[in-house]
């Protein structure tokens, strides 16, 4: 029989929240429908119908949208209404009568004094409580949730609330704890693209991160999303075109920069495999033919370079191989065996940088595997179909981070068969480009979109933020946006 229990979210990135819930519950392997009653993301509350107490506490015990979970007693759009609820179940009443006790209003969208507060908890009075009042350690924490409307929901707030909800509370979550321990403010070594604490970790749920499994970030930096799924139990590598990124200006050495110096501060160096230096499009694997029967790596969690903090690069030069440079000999020393040397890059446009991340993890990826990325986006011009697909994999969830004239999307898939070569012939979006194609190879294209639509909202995402958004949008551009 199941029992109802009422989710108290954060009231942030609101378009993530039942997407990273539903991964937990695939992690944990409960059955619960998020979606029943079209959840209102103006709401912090959602009322959930789950088998156990026990699942309750698995489903949010490691989320970071979610601040606690209640079992659901009643509601109400009056205190009225809501008591005459509570009072129809007596025997549910009774079993905490001897325990000590707490109670606690919660009020969203509006503002209670402390007197005002204690008058409504004394109304509570009817219940057959007889065990002491604990405000620290009590056996028992009753919650009382008014919700009196967000400021932009339909109707707007109210002088009374709309709902007032009532129940026992059983468990919070990790999520202050977990944004603690991994905040950018308190991080040994950063650079201008690492991302966010509290969305690496949403992105590591959303991803399945747990003991046992092999994740890599093909765009690795500084290593945000690495540290936070290695700290879900995954064993984690990274790699990236610009080994500066990875070293750090002091390098390993020193132990003062670098991404060691963030694996060593969270003690994470017994579940991070490494990081290795090279362009994804020349990856030590494609001729290994490791994705032949079977992929091999679990989820791939990435941000990649979509051009606001920096743009996406590729090894080559704009008139292609100049044999002259190719062995340049500097101080007696072959150019391309110096300590020093970074080879030559080209620009590689975001398009392209996503559809070749896909083709990669269709590859790559185990069967359930699951490739987590982001995708910006011109707001005016974006359509769902926007979203590049491949037919080895599914589209689980596309979240939105709004910026205004942009956003960007966090967009989790999941490999449902195994690779063919078939897949890779399948779909061509922009034949008439392919000659300019900076994509690792230029004859096709995986984004499904048919040859008559316009061009993605992605397409050409660097040049456009900065000829027109970095104008109107500057004070909102987030430090971790564009990787």
């Amino acid at each position: 029989m199941s029992t109802k229990f009422l989710i108290h979210f954060a009231q942030i990135h609101t378009d993530f929240r039942i997407a990273e819930l539903e991964s937990l519950a695939r992690l944990n392997g409960i059955n619960v429908d998020l979606h029943k009653g079209s959840p209102d993301l103006s709401s912090p509350y959602l009322v959930v119908e789950l088998q156990s107490i026990d699942e309750a506490k698995k489903l949010i015990e490691r989320s970071i949208l979610v601040k606690e979970i209640c079992e659901y007693w009643a509601e109400g759009k009056t205190y009225e209404e809501l008591f005459e609820k509570i009072k129809q179940n007596p025997e549910r009443n009774m079993l905490y009568k001897k325990d000590s006790f707490k109670f606690n209003v919660d009020v969203f969208g509006g503002s209670n004094t402390e007197e005002e507060k204690l008058r409504k908890i004394n109304n509570f009075s009817f219940l057959p409580f007889k065990g002491p009042i604990d405000l620290k350690k009590p056996n028992q924490e009753f919650m009382v949730y008014e919700n009196y409307g967000d400021v932009d929901s339909p109707g707007g707030r109210s002088s009374e609330p709309k709902v007032i909800y009532f129940g026992r509370r059983i468990a919070s979550s990790s999520r202050y704890e977990m944004i603690k321990k991994f905040t950018l403010k308190q991080r040994k070594y950063l650079g201008t693209t690492s991302m966010d604490a509290e969305l690496s970790l949403v992105m590591a749920n959303q991803a399945l991160a747990r003991p046992g499994t092999l994740m890599y970030d093909p765009f690795v930096g500084t290593g945000s999303m690495m540290l936070t799924c290695a700290e879900f139990g995954s064993y984690t590598m990274g790699s990236d075109i610009d080994g500066r990124q990875i070293r750090g200006t002091a390098g390993y050495r020193k132990g003062i920069n670098g991404i060691k110096a963030n694996i060593d501060q969270y003690k994470l160096s017994h579940r991070i495999l490494g990081n290795v230096v090279f362009d994804i499009c020349q990856n030590p694997w494609r001729a290994m033919d490791l994705y032949k029967d079977s992929g091999w790596i679990d989820l791939i969690v990435t941000d990649p370079p979509y051009g606001v903090r920096a743009g996406a690069k590729k090894l080559g030069r704009r008139n292609g191989t100049v044999e002259d440079y190719s062995f340049k000999i500097v101080d007696g020393v072959e150019n391309h065996k110096r300590k020093d040397y970074y080879p030559p890059t080209v620009a590689y446009e975001m398009e392209d940088v996503v559809v070749d991340l896909l083709e990669f993890a269709a590859k790559m990826l185990v069967v359930r595997g699951r490739l987590v990325y982001w995708i910006p986006t011109v707001t005016e011009e974006y359509q769902l179909d926007d979203i590049p697909i491949h037919p080895a994999l599914e589209l689980v969830a596309n979240s939105e981070q709004p910026f205004g004239s942009w956003s960007r999307r966090l967009i989790t898939m999941e490999k449902i068969r195994e690779w063919s070569e078939a897949d890779s012939k399948v779909y061509n979006t922009n034949p008439a480009d392919s000659e300019n194609s900076s994509r690792c190879t230029s004859s096709t294209s995986l984004s499904g979109l048919p040859n008559n639509k316009p061009s993605p909202a992605h397409r050409n995402f660097r040049a456009r933020y900065f000829s027109k958004f970095i104008r109107q949008d500057s004070p909102a551009t987030p430090a971790d946006a564009g990787n």
